[in-house]
């Protein structure tokens, strides 16, 4: 039998984490072009030399791969969703986020999180790519796209952004994005101490600064198992074999760099399944010694099909 063109089915990669179960809501695959804008120290040559890297990370030609999605859980009876991607409709300066028609709610949705029940949106820090479901347009206006969720981050990282002297399409983004949410009181920040803080029994956030001042991840822990996604203190998995190479939008590069060393000695040989917000599928892993430095041994999704 011919499926119809409005037929459809979604693919819902998790993974569990003692009782709970992380999905990863998928928004869009970044053009090729973005790794080499990216990471710039991240060369072919460097990428190649990597080869279990190959075929799920990168291509053999040494082009990056590198995805955009969030993930969404529930812990202590809290649904939560880390960082809401780009967004659709919004106007930006990059041409691969600007005025996108994904079916990021949608697929949500079919994990079991519809918008309306979203209780808690952590936001790992405020670029573009991590605040643009923050809001959806409504009657010509951006509104709060989780009208029951507290809406968290730190307060180091929004009170940088406060005194920045923004450029024109950074300004868009806090105008679209970030200050609907602050005129809805639905923003809350949160000291983020260097040891970290509990939000809510088995989630955490720690302090992760250099990409941004603010910047945290999120750790997740049930019945003894842990969990940490990343936010943008490590963008891609050639990080792991090379901490020293930064991202071109790091405030902070010696920090950042810093940062992810220090973060991934506290994983190396550890059980912590690490999932990395821009890592394309399999997304997650396990951090392993390799050539005095490290590598991600993927854990591969538990995916199935929602038909519609």
């Amino acid at each position: 039998m011919q499926a119809s063109p409005t037929d459809r089915t979604t693919a819902l990669p998790s993974w569990t984490v003692g009782a709970v179960a992380v999905h990863r809501i998928d928004e869009i695959p970044l053009p090729p072009a973005t790794g080499a804008w990216l990471l710039p120290d991240a060369t072919p040559e460097v990428v190649r030399h990597q080869d279990w890297l190959h075929p799920d990370f990168a291509d053999h030609d040494g082009t990056l791969r590198i995805d955009s999605h969030s993930f969404a859980f529930t812990v202590d009876g809290l649904r939560v969703l880390v960082d809401t991607g780009i967004g659709n409709g919004k106007e930006r300066a990059n041409p691969a986020w600007h005025d996108l028609r994904t079916d990021f709610l949608d697929r949500l949705t079919d994990a079991g999180f519809p918008p309306d029940s979203v209780d808690l949106v952590i936001l790992t820090h405020l670029h573009a790519d991590h605040v643009g479901w923050n809001t959806r347009q409504a009657d010509g206006e951006w509104v709060p796209t989780f009208p029951r969720a507290r809406y968290l981050t730190s307060r180091a990282e929004r009170e940088f952004w406060a005194t920045y002297d923004m450029e024109p399409a950074r300004r868009q983004m806090f105008l679209d994005s970030v200050v609907p949410v602050e005129e809805a009181e639905l923003l809350d920040l949160v000291d983020v101490p260097v040891e970290g803080v509990e939000i809510a029994p088995g989630l955490r956030l720690l302090a992760t600064p250099g990409h941004t001042p603010g910047h945290v991840a999120v750790e997740l822990t049930s019945h003894g198992e842990a969990a940490l996604i990343t936010g943008d203190c490590v963008h891609h998995p050639v990080q792991f074999a090379h901490p020293a190479i930064g991202a071109c939008v790091d405030i902070d590069p010696a920090q950042s760099e810093a940062t992810r060393r220090s973060l991934l000695d506290s994983l190396a040989g550890t059980d912590t399944l690490v999932l990395g917000t821009h890592f394309a599928p399999p997304t997650a892993g396990l951090v392993v010694t390799h050539e005095n430095t490290y590598r991600l041994a993927p854990v591969p999704a538990t995916a199935h099909t929602v038909p519609h």
